[in-house]
C-alpha cells in the first residue's frame, strides 16, 4: 500500500479521533458504539498513512504544499 495521506491531514483524523473517542466513552449505546468505530477507522489510516476511499476518489495529500 503507497501512503496517500499527507502528514496535515493526518494530524487532522488523529485530533477527530481523539474527539470520538471521548464522545463514546462519555455516551453508552449505539452512539457511543458508532463514535469508537470510526475513530478505529481515523486512527488506522492516520497511523499508516493510508486511506481506502482516498485509493477511490484517486487523492492524494503526500507532499502537497500547504
Amino acid at each position: 500500500m503507497e501512503r496517500n495521506v499527507g502528514i496535515l491531514d493526518r494530524m487532522g483524523r488523529a485530533a477527530l479521533a481523539a474527539s470520538l473517542l471521548f464522545l463514546a466513552w462519555r455516551k453508552q449505546g449505539k452512539l457511543g458504539v458508532i463514535a469508537a468505530c470510526q475513530a478505529g477507522m481515523l486512527l488506522s489510516s492516520a497511523a499508516s498513512g493510508y486511506c481506502p476511499l482516498y485509493k477511490l476518489a484517486n487523492i492524494n495529500t503526500v507532499g502537497k504544499p500547504i
